[in-house]
């Protein structure tokens, strides 16, 4: 078999086999395709796309270039929790310990931020001590004790996917939705899960900007999914302001933990129990939505939930006690509000420019090697159908180096459309494919 045959087959909009496609992945991964011809192949099925069981393949082949996590010891059905990324997206935080407290097995592999969106990780990293790189077997040990753990992408899980994925960065096929589904499903799979709740984010501040590319994404995801033999429902939600009122990495801990209070921004709580539900359906512990709203709940009430958490901290090298004292979390030590130019009713905010904000005050990282300051962030104080008076602050710059600020200032102020009229309200939950 030569690449040059595939590659040619997929340029002209013809369907792999396969055997080609696992020709393709294990020749990668071995390096006897180079960069080039893989390129030209990716850059094919950017254009030409996939079908759904050339897609199976894929996944596929990316699962096997690695292990497959085996639960098969650990008692109940697994369910974890994707999002495709946002701005002061911090639901797993919160979702994981709700969940397991009501009886899910939760395991969940994370990620890192980059770009303009937050990491799960980089924000578990701001509890001191947090460990996110237990090993696979420690994983295994961990969620048949306490029901759940959140670690990183270890190298055993789809390695061709980290390959692939960097190649992509490199030759501008990363908004292939084909290469995305595989990329997260590859992933996903091959922790041993039995079902998946998707958190697929739709608007200004994700990567998905439009209703009908999120919800193509949705789709194709599902349908990987199914074609796996697992049970995936997929969520669209708006991503157009960012979610809750914390943007950074040790303040979106804080609303974590407010939200397992039972407190916290309204449009996060409604995200976090929404998703649980499903999570507590998808896992058998609840017959109905509202047998897994009283349970859920009921978990909050009486501090289960919270404590779920802490055994999380514990289990893995953190410091419980930020649960009670958010003292002990990283922080910042200088504010700098940006005001509103006029009066008048907020009409949209670009999201996107906030999580950019975010990068040039150390919240994020433009590139892999950059260095995360966990207690920066922006301090969102005007949401969308908000009034404002001309001159209110709309957020906070929460900083300790100056650099970066007054671009981040200028972005901010820029990503907020201000006019007379009151908006016409987008809801969180927009859309549910099961």
């Amino acid at each position: 078999m030569l690449i040059q045959d595939v590659i040619i087959k997929k340029r002209e909009g013809m369907s792999l086999t396969a055997e080609e496609i696992h020709f393709f992945v294990s020749g990668y991964v071995k390096g006897e395709i180079p960069d080039y011809q893989a390129s030209a192949l990716l850059m094919a099925i950017f254009l030409k796309g996939l079908g759904g069981e050339e897609l199976s393949c894929l996944t596929t082949e990316m699962i096997d270039s690695g292990i497959r996590v085996d639960f098969s010891g650990v008692p109940g059905i697994k369910v974890d929790k994707h999002s495709t990324g946002g701005v002061g997206d911090k639901i797993s935080i919160p979702l994981a310990p709700l969940a397991a407290a009501c009886g899910v097995k939760v395991p969940m592999v994370s990620g890192r931020g980059l770009g303009h969106t937050g990491g799960t990780l980089d924000k578990l990293e701001s509890i001191p001590g947090f460990n996110v790189g237990l090993s696979i077997e420690e994983f295994i040990s961990m969620v048949d004790r306490t029901g759940l753990s959140m670690i990183g992408q270890t190298r055993e899980l789809a390695p061709a996917d980290k390959l692939i994925y960097a190649l992509r960065d490199a030759t501008g096929t990363v908004p292939s939705i084909p290469l995305i589904s595989s990329s997260i499903m590859s992933k996903k799979l091959a922790e041993g899960i039995d079902a998946l709740v998707l958190d697929v984010k739709v608007g200004t501040g994700a990567f998905m900007t439009t209703l009908e590319r999120a919800e193509t994404l949705a789709n194709t995801l599902v349908d990987i999914g199914r074609r796996a033999g697992k049970r995936v429902t997929a969520f669209l939600t708006r991503m157009d302001d960012p979610l809750g009122e914390a943007v950074g990495n040790s303040s979106e801990i804080i609303e974590s933990i407010e939200i397992l209070r039972g407190r916290g921004p309204a449009d996060v709580r409604e995200l976090t129990l929404t998703l649980a539900r499903e999570m507590l359906l998808l896992g058998g512990v609840a017959a109905s939505e509202a047998e897994a709203s009283a349970k859920i709940d009921a978990a909050i009430a009486d501090g289960s939930a919270l404590a779920k958490f802490r055994e999380m901290i514990i289990e893995q090298d953190g410091d419980p006690e930020v649960t009670e004292d958010y003292g002990r979390l990283p922080t910042f030590a200088h504010v700098l509000p940006v005001g509103a130019d006029r009066e008048g009713y907020v009409q949209s905010i670009n999201s996107t420019e906030i999580g950019m904000a975010g990068i040039l005050i150390g919240a994020g990282r433009a590139v892999v090697s950059d260095t995360v300051d966990h207690g920066v962030g922006i301090r969102i104080l005007a949401k969308s159908g908000d009034h404002v008076a001309k001159g209110q602050p709309l957020v906070e710059i929460q900083y300790n180096n100056a650099d970066g600020v007054s671009e981040a200032a200028r972005r901010i102020a820029a990503a907020y459309v201000i006019g007379d009229a009151v908006p016409e309200r987008i809801p969180l939950i927009r859309k549910i494919i099961r």
